[in-house]
């Protein structure tokens, strides 16, 4: 019988401790359910690249607050991190016509920028383009001090308020479909999650918040592990209805997730 790849074990290592006999408990439940997937997996191209795999769980276990699920990572080397829409090839956030090139590109984290902006009153959702947009990016470029101005600093926040930034489908194969590439690995998401909610359970406090964006995560919902948590579900942001979420400007308005943190 085949083993789990040596190469995925050793991509543990990017993990946070405590999550680390949940991950490889994780994997096994992958290979039980489908013995051909991580070999086969582990002798194709997939991104992402680099030992990236499990760097969303960089969060540790105790500091999770939020389980936000995509749909799958960047389709681009330099973009997919291993952390849901965090965009690697994005460093500024802002340009005078407003986003930055690299945000426009990433259309996931571009919607999820103008719909923080339409939350906060800075943008009408009648008007996100434009005009509206370059005065807005122009206000936040003069304030640097308050404003945020980089990716990395909002995953530091999105980090900072407990969100563990997850895909339905862990890896990227230009010649497998996401739905598809997600259904091996939903025995790990079940593991991840019965971990979650047992530490929770555990520790006597409320189980995270699961944000559910898409199709594809929407599915973890018919696991029965999901009604351990209280949810939060939208269409994925790389619909351009998703800047007018009620659910999701609601969720994340008083997170103020554009500001620089307060040491």
């Amino acid at each position: 019988m085949q083993t789990i790849p040596s190469s995925f074990i050793a991509m543990l290592d990017v993990a946070d401790a405590s999550w680390r006999p949940i991950l490889l408990a994780g994997l096994t439940a992958v290979h039980k359910a489908f013995p051909d997937y991580l070999p086969t997996l582990a002798d194709d191209n997939y991104l992402p690249n680099g030992g990236r795999l499990f760097a969303a769980f960089a969060q540790p276990l105790d500091a999770v607050q939020y389980v936000l699920v995509g749909e799958g990572p960047y389709p681009r080397a330099d973009s997919a991190t291993g952390v849901c829409f965090m965009d690697g090839a994005v460093s500024s956030l802002w340009s005078e016509k407003g986003l930055s090139k690299q945000v426009n590109r990433a259309t996931s984290l571009r919607n999820f920028m103008k719909m923080l902006l339409v939350a906060d009153g800075q943008l009408s959702i009648e008007q996100t383009t434009g005009d509206a947009l370059a005065g807005v990016s122009s206000k936040a470029q003069a304030a640097p001090s308050s404003v945020i101005q980089t990716l990395p600093e909002l995953q530091a926040n999105l980090t900072s308020r407990g969100f563990l930034l997850l895909n339905a489908a862990l890896v990227f194969r230009s010649h497998v479909v996401p739905v598809k590439e997600a259904k091996p690995w939903m025995p790990f998401l079940q593991t991840v999650l019965n971990a979650l909610a047992d530490h929770a359970e555990g520790a006597a406090k409320q189980p995270p918040t699961l944000v559910l964006w898409g199709k594809i995560a929407v599915q973890l919902q018919a696991l029965p592990e999901s009604t351990r948590f209280p949810k939060k579900v939208s269409e994925h942001p790389y619909n351009l209805s998703f800047i007018g979420n009620q659910v999701m400007q609601e969720l994340f308005v008083s997170m103020d997730l554009l500001k620089t943190k307060r040491s």
